[in-house]
């Protein structure tokens, strides 16, 4: 394995946050089954390295909660951040026998993994778990998509506001209490973090983090909590439509 420091904890598919949106959303009840076969649970605590560039990976795995972030090294020794693991989010690629990107917590987070080969069998005979994965990967190369658009022609206002978007969409879509237009929400970045992440500086971010709470778009609970008053305002300051947007 190449899961660095990790806790093994149990968690039954039935009280899964992530079931109705993970791979396994489509599996009917006789292939969870097949899947908890082959699945374990695995939690990190914030900060650590689950896997490494280059590591050799014998498993595939869902994230259940908490974030992690996706980190390439360039032969000069460079890093830059080029993604978020949000709840949901899938992590490796069957046929795939190398880790591509460091993937680090950024927060404590818990990972529902499934040994590579018998998953990789079980998507050859199991139709579901293949078309979500499918539905997933294509959804991620739309995301992409547009995060180039993000970093090339937003603002730097409109890149922090869509940043917050993503992270309070999928908050949301995991905790559908309360007023879905008022969301409150753990930011699980640092400014350091969402300044490399969105290709600014840190006197940038913080000048608009600021900027935004100044002109009511959000309200800092404390370092890391924020809370909109209406996600409409935020959609429009990020520069996305009110259908949905582009994320």
């Amino acid at each position: 394995m190449t899961m660095h420091d990790a806790s093994i904890i149990s968690q039954d598919c039935s009280d899964c946050p992530i079931r109705h949106r993970a791979v396994c959303a489509k599996c009917e009840s006789d292939e969870l089954t097949q899947l908890e076969e082959v699945k374990y649970y695995r939690s990190f605590q914030a900060g650590q390295t689950i896997v490494f560039q280059g590591d050799r990976m014998d498993f595939v795995a869902s994230v259940v909660s908490g974030i992690a972030t996706l980190t390439q090294t360039m032969e000069d020794g460079r890093t830059q951040m080029v993604g978020l693991l949000l709840p949901s989010d899938f992590v490796g690629r069957p046929g795939r026998n190398e880790a591509a990107y460091d993937v680090v917590a950024t927060t404590d987070i818990v990972m529902c993994c499934f040994r590579k080969r018998p998953f990789e069998q079980l998507m050859a005979k199991t139709p579901h778990v293949g078309q979500r994965l499918l539905e997933m990967t294509l959804d991620e190369l739309d995301a992409a998509r547009e995060w180039m658009l993000l970093l090339g022609r937003k603002t730097a206002r409109e890149k922090i506001a869509s940043l917050l978007t993503i992270i309070a969409r999928r908050d949301a879509s995991l905790n559908l209490s309360g007023d879905a237009n008022s969301l409150t929400f753990n930011l699980p970045l640092t400014r350091d973090a969402m300044a490399d992440y969105l290709g600014l500086t840190l006197e940038t971010v913080s000048r608009q983090v600021s900027a935004l709470k100044k002109d009511g778009v959000i309200e800092l609970k404390d370092k890391r909590t924020i809370h909109v008053p209406d996600m409409q305002i935020l959609l429009s300051e990020a520069g996305d439509d009110a259908d949905g947007g582009i994320f």
